[in-house]
């Protein structure tokens, strides 16, 4: 085996090692989304139960939260998107890490 086709192997696993922990960190990013959204949603029911009399505040934490959750989606797939193109690029690692 020459030392070239060993190097490529490596790194053609390096680089898919690179894409699954992107896929981690991005799954992670979403569900960080996600708790940040719920937090400003228990804040506006929170602010509701609290000030029984001023409701305004309760509808500013909704739409905070909406905002979040609908931005942190958006990202995702966007995120999800460009990390399946960055995934060409590699080539067709499986078969050639196998032979």
């Amino acid at each position: 085996m020459k030392n070239e086709e060993r190097v490529n192997k490596d790194l053609i696993l390096r680089e898919n090692l690179a894409i699954q922990r992107t896929i981690l960190a991005n799954q992670s990013t979403i569900l960080a989304f996600l708790r940040t959204s719920m937090y400003f949603l228990i804040a506006g029911l929170s602010i509701d139960n609290l000030l029984k009399s001023n409701i305004a505040y309760k509808y500013i934490f909704f739409s905070f939260s909406g905002i979040i959750f609908i931005y942190g989606i958006i990202n995702y797939f966007i995120q999800r998107k460009k990390i399946k193109q960055s995934k060409i690029h590699i080539g067709n690692f499986k078969d050639e890490y196998l032979f």
